[in-house]
């Protein structure tokens, strides 16, 4: 009866012969297992995408620093032991007399494209807003620019603005004009290459600028409407604000890749003649790659100030973007 007692007490107090019984893990720590656990999979996911960061952003931009810094010639870059200069390269491209040209045209063509682009492209955008039959088929062929071969696209336009045989200098002496040097004549290279150039940039803008008029609700011009706006208020009060967001977006992205751009210059004029069309990105490809004797320092000094003036810019677009949201 002893015994018995005793071995009812323990089952009902939770202990025996082997003692307590091990308590069951509370809220706090299964919450620290499945934070864990939920840290590892983050990392697992996120793993890729530093991977390709680490190998095709930070690897190529540390590597460009170091060109910029040692005298790589071609038998160093080979043999691999490059002379430490530092800053020496950059002076050099400072003091150089294509420098101030190259800003200056950098300038003139990034800012050209950029606005002209922005314009035509926002007033086709505008244009497609209302629905119409061929609307579908004609917004296609304006993207027939943004979908060929840049060097199939530069190498047209070439042809075209031949002095000789070109159609542009056809049509200008077909109503009594004279013939133009475009691409061989210091007045009018650069404004050979920026004319094709915005040819090329429009159907981006037109693309993102269609899709930012696509979320401005109609019942916002219908309202409009009814208070008396004509249609010039109504894209200077209603468009332009509510656009304000995508047109920021659309005008950083457009000004990093008409900073960047080579080939279209490359392919009409290779930065001449002399240094009239000569771009920052021209003449660093030009230093790297477009003599029979490479010098890849130079090069690397000029892409690094590019990629600096791309970020201050990016910077002043957050700057804004983050004043603007906190009002």
């Amino acid at each position: 009866m002893t015994t018995t007692s005793v071995t009812t007490t323990g089952r009902a107090s939770g202990t025996g012969a082997a003692g307590p019984r091990p308590a069951a893990p509370g809220p706090g720590a299964r919450r620290k297992h499945l934070g864990g656990a939920s840290r590892w999979t983050a990392l697992g996911f996120a793993a890729p995408l530093l991977a390709y960061l680490l190998v095709f952003y930070a690897y190529p931009l540390w590597r460009n620093v170091e060109l910029s810094v040692h005298d790589y010639t071609v038998r160093a870059f080979v043999q691999g032991n490059p002379e430490f200069v530092g800053f020496e390269k950059y002076a050099e491209v400072f003091g150089s007399g294509s420098f101030g040209t190259a800003v200056l045209n950098t300038a003139l063509f990034t800012v050209v494209s950029i606005a002209f682009q922005y314009a035509i492209g926002l007033a086709l955008a505008v244009f497609f807003r209302n629905n119409f039959r061929l609307s579908g088929v004609l917004r296609a062929l304006f993207l027939v620019p943004w979908l060929l071969p840049l060097i199939v696209s530069s190498s047209t336009w070439a042809w075209m603005l031949n002095s000789e045989n070109g159609i542009v200098n056809s049509v200008i002496e077909a109503f009594g004009g004279e013939q133009v040097n475009w691409l061989t004549s210091p007045d009018t290279a650069l404004t050979a290459v920026i004319i094709a150039n915005i040819w090329l940039g429009i159907p981006f803008n037109l693309v993102i600028l269609y899709s930012g008029l696509q979320q401005i609700p109609p019942e916002t011009y219908e309202a409009a409407s009814l208070d008396g706006a004509n249609a010039r208020e109504q894209f200077w009060h209603i468009t332009l604000p509510l656009l304000r967001p995508v047109s920021a977006i659309t005008l950083l992205l457009g000004f990093i890749y008409t900073l960047k751009v080579v080939d279209v210059i490359w392919i009409m004029t290779t930065g001449g003649p002399g240094d009239s069309s000569l771009t920052l990105a021209v003449w660093s490809y030009r230093e790297a790659f477009g003599t029979g004797q490479p010098d890849f320092s130079p090069a690397a000094a000029i892409g690094n100030l590019l990629i600096v003036i791309a970020l201050v810019f990016g910077f002043v677009h957050l700057r804004i973007q983050r004043n603007g949201a906190q009002r």
